[in-house]
């Protein structure tokens, strides 16, 4: 009987510490640890038929970001005055663009430039 007490103590404590260091690692995406800081994530999504973008910009860090310019590449820009801390916005770029990359600038030394990611196709569901 003491060897299972031994056994279910150490599994609790096992899963204890897996909760606590997953825990962390999401509470990182949470809280903000910079006063000024973003994150921008470009996916392009290539189906059968069409093609789409879709560019994620959201402010991870403690203070308003400001003056948030947007290069969509080949000519195609847009600006946002105010991203609150914490606020994420979803963009689409013009119909017409390539979508290679996206240049993100902003008040205080922002700047992030980033290659569209493709979304993995997916396989039919029933038999294909």
């Amino acid at each position: 009987m003491k060897q299972y007490t031994i056994f279910i103590a150490v599994g609790v404590g096992i899963i204890g510490i897996m909760v606590a260091i997953f825990g962390l690692d999401v509470l990182k995406f949470s809280v903000a640890t910079q006063e000024y800081d973003i994150f921008v994530d470009p996916i392009i999504d290539k189906q059968n038929l069409f093609v789409t973008g879709r560019v994620t910009i959201q402010n991870t860090g403690s203070q308003p970001l400001t003056n948030i310019h947007v290069n969509f590449g080949a000519g195609n820009t847009l600006d946002i005055k105010t991203l609150k801390s914490g606020q994420k916005i979803l963009l689409s770029p013009p119909p017409d663009n390539p979508m290679e990359f996206v240049m993100i600038s902003a008040d205080h030394d922002i700047f992030v430039n980033k290659a569209y990611r493709e979304l993995p196709k997916m396989v039919g569901m029933m038999g294909s």
